[in-house]
């Protein structure tokens, strides 16, 4: 009898154990999402005040006779009034940012939002936005933003740093190293419009692959001597940087992952899986020209995890080898059509934005047939 009543206790001890596991994990969980909630809602404000004034400087400097010296006039004043009634923060600089930030984003705003937010002041005027809400990164995402003169590549970055809640030091890193143009040099022309829409998509192998694929983060230097295993061990050293630059949705699986084939053993250099693709992504590093050989020895390693490793759900899986200088005609005639195997190569250091983009004008005019719009 002691015994068993030793057991209730014991389970209604357990019980209560759980029970307040769960308060606390519910509790925990409400107040993350509360908070997160609390943080969008003051940055669309900010967003949107912000977008009001600029709006204001816009329409009163346009008011003026003289628009260059009256402009100024405008500003300064401004800035001396709100920085006498609420302290720092409302610098001429940052004036001059609201103003742009106005010009940049117009069309975002209807005029019966920006009259009820404006002028009204009403708190009625969020509840129209649903989830589709006008502004979706920090007002310092946006002073980098507004520095892109071309609205698609403008607009490619807002979409890729909401979808991937990139860091205002990660979105400059990532404009810094022509993302946009290296993207769109690695895609066909139907999607081009749906890159600087969407963002980037994940539905085919070819929209994992960059060309060329920028490692800067490693620290190596462009040309003195290094081997492939050190290479290796630099980017592990930068895993998380590594995936950041490869896109959206890899894992890391293993580096020299090891399979035995026929009794002789092979090490595949990185090996990653694709959770959006839903497939395994196999990384050959190479240092110098590619060979056929090196292709012969990817094709081997997808061949392999196909048939072993890969699941009747999964897709197939796809190589890439890396290397710091590819021949498109070897890779032609080597591998078979559809081989889902793909060289590209890599930099160890940011390139050149303006010959990206020549390169960018040049593909297009082949697209269009010599036609560029």
């Amino acid at each position: 009898m002691a015994a068993k009543k030793k057991d209730m206790i014991q389970q209604n001890v357990q019980t209560d154990l759980t029970s307040i596991e769960t308060l606390c994990k519910n509790s925990i969980e409400l107040i993350q999402y509360a908070r997160r909630l609390a943080v969008k809602q003051v940055n669309l404000v900010q967003l949107m005040t912000y977008y009001s004034i600029g709006r204001w400087i816009v329409e009163e400097q346009q008011c003026g006779v003289k628009r260059a010296q009256y402009g100024a006039k405008v500003i300064r004043k401004l800035s001396e009034t709100l920085n006498k009634k609420f302290g720092r923060g409302f610098s001429k600089a940052n004036l001059e940012f609201a103003r742009k930030f106005y010009v940049t984003y117009q069309d975002r705003i209807t005029e019966t939002v920006f009259r009820q937010f404006a002028v009204e002041k009403t708190e009625t005027v969020f509840r129209q936005f649903g989830a589709d809400i006008p502004f979706s990164v920090s007002w310092s995402h946006y002073l980098i933003l507004m520095r892109i003169s071309d609205a698609n590549e403008r607009n490619f970055y807002e979409v890729e740093a909401r979808k991937n809640n990139w860091s205002v030091k990660e979105l400059g890193r990532q404009y810094g190293s022509s993302l946009y143009e290296r993207l769109l040099l690695s895609t066909n022309k139907e999607k081009v419009m749906q890159l600087s829409q969407k963002g980037q998509s994940y539905e085919v192998p070819t929209d994992v692959i960059k060309d060329p694929y920028v490692l800067e983060f490693l620290g190596l230097q462009e040309r003195p001597e290094y081997t492939e295993s050190e290479l290796e061990g630099r980017i592990i050293d930068h895993l998380q940087a590594f995936l950041m630059e490869m896109g959206k949705g890899f894992t890391f699986v293993g580096r020299q992952v090891r399979f035995t084939f026929n009794e002789d053993h092979f090490r595949v250099d990185l090996v990653l899986y694709h959770r959006l693709l839903r497939c395994f992504v196999l990384i050959d590093l190479k240092i110098g020209k590619l060979s056929h050989q090196d292709l012969g020895q990817m094709q081997m390693y997808v061949n392999y995890y196909d048939r072993y490793e890969k699941t009747a759900d999964e897709k197939p899986t796809i190589g890439i080898l890396l290397c710091t200088e590819k021949n498109d005609a070897v890779v032609k005639m080597t591998l078979p059509e559809n081989s889902n195997i793909y060289a590209s190569e890599y930099q160890l250091y940011l390139p050149d934005k303006k010959e990206l983009q020549k390169k960018l004008k040049e593909w297009i005019a082949e697209e269009t047939g010599g036609e560029q719009s």
